[in-house]
């Protein structure tokens, strides 16, 4: 999944968050909707405007933020 064809940033847009490309849609949003339990159906019902392909970008995309240890670190 080359996440690159589905997730922006814009300065202009959101204060520049990641959002899905062709939409104020922020990754954050989608990973919200996630972790409060809605399923990809719902959310794809609830914004017609965006694919399977761009959710799974989401993933993608936060993978390699993860890989490239962009997080805050959690204490044990």
């Amino acid at each position: 999944m080359d996440w690159q064809n589905h997730i922006i940033s814009d300065k202009q847009v959101l204060l520049g968050k990641p959002i899905i490309k062709g939409t104020r849609i922020s990754v954050e949003l989608i990973l919200e909707l996630f972790g409060s339990g809605w399923t990809e159906n719902q959310i794809l019902e609830a914004y017609p405007n965006l694919s399977t392909d761009s959710l799974r970008a989401v993933f993608a995309y936060l993978k390699d933020c993860l890989q490239q240890e962009l997080y805050f670190p959690i204490s044990a």
